[in-house]
């Protein structure tokens, strides 16, 4: 029966994401997250000597004592379980709604479909700027369409399926252990000049968390392509292709995917702060990225997401189930 109670405020999270997106004019803890990382990246900065090991040595503590701080919202929250299950419940459900981004992905997304099927290329140029870090002035009307595919194919994996991994394995907390260390990764997993020794640590945890989450989220977003009725087969090939066409080892596999399923071709070339990055294209130009592409990609990702909430609940009732079952 507990096990039950720790399910339901992952779906009753998830649903409440799905059809409220982002809790506004209330406290919010990724925002408090990212307020704790600029406070602590300035403190450890002076603490530590402006050595590139002594900025390592500071990028390490802060992996340190956000996971520390993670531990102490866990702490209230089995508290809380103690306390009065409702309680619990409610709180653990709150928790799970803040790191689940698929609605105001959708939104935005959405935002620049309808500013490119309006010819306000001006206007698309920003509303993809509010989702990507890349320089946007530059895009035509197909690199903004492209980006913002890019976004939604990535997000798909780092912003819903890894926290619902993580949930998964450990309950609502778990995802908010998850969500630490890529807001981390967001605000200081930099190979600049300014984070190059200070991020590492950040970039690393990152890369391990993200490791079995991204391969987990291609092949959800695979079978999420055929009950979509697009190319699954193009997304399996273009998937064992092109999955590690990234900088980073994890970034490229739901994108891949998307781009197959698509038939179109992603990535390539794109600047960033006023320099020009070097990439590779991923997948085919077997049609022209097009505006309609943008719905068909947040299309894979609700279908994706509805796939990994249905996986969870079978495997936390029936295989964490039957093991409890079977110690008793």
């Amino acid at each position: 029966m507990l096990l039950l109670y720790r399910t339901l405020p992952i779906l009753l999270g998830g649903l409440m994401d799905f059809f409220l997106g982002d809790p506004r004019g209330i406290p919010h803890i990724i925002i408090l997250f990212g307020k704790m990382i600029a406070g602590l990246e300035k403190s450890l900065r002076k603490a530590f000597r402006d050595t590139e090991q002594g900025q390592r040595n500071a990028g390490r503590m802060l992996v340190v004592l956000m996971l520390l701080f993670v531990l102490l919202v866990s702490a209230v929250v089995f508290a809380a379980y103690r306390l009065w299950i409702p309680l619990g419940l409610v709180l653990e459900t709150f928790i799970v709604w803040q790191c689940l981004c698929m609605k105001d992905l959708k939104l935005e997304s959405m935002h620049v479909y309808d500013k490119l099927k309006q010819k306000d290329l001006p206007g698309a140029r920003y509303a993809v700027s509010m989702i990507v870090g890349r320089d946007t002035e530059v895009l035509d009307e197909v690199g903004v369409a492209k980006a913002a595919i890019e976004t939604v194919a990535e997000n798909t994996s780092d912003g819903i399926i890894a926290p619902l991994f993580y949930m998964l394995l450990f309950g609502g907390c778990g995802g908010l252990l998850y969500k630490a260390v890529n807001t981390m990764d967001s605000m200081v997993g930099y190979r600049n000049e300014k984070y190059l020794h200070f991020g590492r640590a950040a970039a690393l945890t990152d890369d391990v968390f993200n490791y079995i989450p991204a391969r987990l989220a291609a092949r959800l977003m695979i079978a999420a392509a055929g009950l979509c009725a697009f190319n699954t087969r193009q997304a399996l090939k273009i998937y064992k292709r092109d999955r590690q066409k990234h900088a980073s080892p994890n970034s490229a596999h739901t994108e891949s995917v998307c781009a197959g399923a698509l038939e179109i071709q992603l990535a390539g070339d794109a600047w960033y702060f006023g320099e020009l990055h070097k990439k590779e294209y991923i997948g085919d130009p077997i049609h022209p990225v097009v505006p309609d592409d943008i719905k068909r990609a947040n299309k894979l990702m609700v279908v994706t997401t509805v796939l990994m909430l249905a996986l969870i609940t079978l495997v936390r009732l029936l295989v964490f189930g039957g093991l409890l079952h079977a110690a008793i």
